[in-house]
């Protein structure tokens, strides 16, 4: 979730209330037109008349908006499952993203000298090869799933929920720039002890490995083997995303403010995605922004479920943060293997970005999810994993053998 998305929020949020709202009009406009007077007893009388008349059309009105308002997201993916829109195979093949992971090996909580608590899994063999998976803004380690099932027999995966995220606790001093996340980072990598690591970053993910780089060159080679940089990019976000020069032009005056009302009125914002959530438009934009059209029903609410559990203040700082990252004077110094993956229709972090990083790294290689949009790496998580695998494989210069 970059800056641009405060968007989506408001605006969806605003139609949410809106919906709301003129289905209340409605109902008390049937409401008031259902009474009668009756001029011997001089007194008024609740009379409704339901038939082809104008109280009925209020009311079928309010109680059609009252089911969008509240029911609306069955209605949409009954309507994608239709128009074909949305498969569903995952309910064939057990392919739903939802169903939790199998238990992590082990689980630690690595407390900062800022407060906060980082929550860390482990999966997999201790002695495998280790990966280090930071996830996009706004989710949490549950992103990894399909990975974990994937993977986990293979590799060591060391999973951690960003400050404020998932479960791990946001910093007293209210630090989301990606200088601190990225030292974040560092005490995560420490986890994996001698052996060297692989950095695996989705979206603000593999800004937060950039910015390691840049403040922890000595741990390229050493500590660290690779860097997998999947749907990201290497400056700020608002000038890599569809439509950048509108984006960049109201990004003062219309982004920066959105961000601090987003904080300011935190709760509200909450009841807003919940909001949205019931109603079905934050389905439609989840589909639009982060999937490619061989997604399934369970892909996408499954991504639009973590805009329920974030809380609005802790993305509006994170992404105020990332509007103030660059890294494109680190690309050139990075000298270990890395993997760039995009998704060749990503209107969050366009394929353009992910072709400049491969182009300015010394040892970068580019591989193109398609069709595929910001969340390619779900829409597409068995080929996915394949890339992952032998990219690790590679880059530890470990033989890794495949599945069965």
């Amino acid at each position: 979730m970059i800056p641009t998305f405060i968007l989506f929020i408001w605006l969806r949020g605003l139609l949410a209330f809106a919906i709301f709202g003129a289905a209340v009009w409605l109902g008390h406009e049937w409401y008031q037109r259902s009474w009668s007077y009756d001029p011997v007893l001089q007194q008024s009388f609740f009379d409704p008349h339901f038939g082809a008349n104008e109280p009925t059309a209020y009311l079928a009105g309010a109680l059609g908006l009252l089911l969008i308002a509240l029911a609306g997201g069955f209605v949409i993916r009954t309507i994608l499952r239709l128009t074909g829109s949305s498969t569903g195979k995952s309910a064939a093949t057990n392919d739903d993203p939802r169903i939790p992971a199998p238990e992590p090996a082990a689980r630690q909580r690595l407390r900062r000298l800022d407060g906060s608590e980082l929550e860390v899994e482990f999966y997999g063999p201790e002695e495998a090869p280790p990966i280090i998976l930071s996830h996009g803004w706004g989710l949490d380690g549950d992103e990894w799933n399909y990975l974990k099932r994937e993977l986990s027999d293979r590799f060591r995966l060391i999973i951690w929920d960003e400050p404020g995220l998932g479960n791990s606790s946001p910093p007293s001093n209210r630090d989301y720039s990606l200088e601190k996340l990225a030292r974040d980072l560092e005490a995560v990598l420490a986890l994996a002890g001698n052996r060297p690591a692989v950095l695996l970053g989705h979206s603000i993910g593999g800004m937060i490995t950039l910015t390691f780089c840049r403040l922890f060159p000595e741990a390229l080679g050493t500590r660290v083997a690779g860097l997998l940089l999947t749907h990201t990019t290497y400056t700020n976000p608002v000038r890599t995303v569809l439509g950048a020069s509108f984006f960049t032009a109201i990004e003062k005056p219309v982004l920066v403010p959105l961000m601090y009302l987003t904080i300011a009125l935190s709760p509200l914002v909450r009841l807003m995605n919940w909001s949205s959530y019931r109603n079905g438009s934050m389905h439609l934009t989840t589909k639009w922004t982060s999937f490619g059209g061989t997604e399934t029903w369970e892909q996408i609410d499954f991504a639009a479920r973590f805009q329920l559990k974030a809380p609005p203040a802790v993305l509006a700082r994170g992404m105020l943060g990332m509007m103030r990252y660059d890294a494109t004077a680190t690309l050139g110094r990075i000298e270990i293997p890395v993997l760039v993956v995009a998704g060749d229709r990503d209107p969050v972090c366009k394929p353009e970005a992910s072709q400049h990083m491969r182009d300015e790294l010394p040892n970068a290689q580019l591989a193109t999810l398609t069709p595929a949009r910001h969340l390619g790496l779900i829409e597409h998580h068995r080929r996915y994993g394949e890339v992952v695998s032998g990219f690790v494989a590679s880059a530890v210069q470990t033989p890794v053998q495949g599945r069965g």
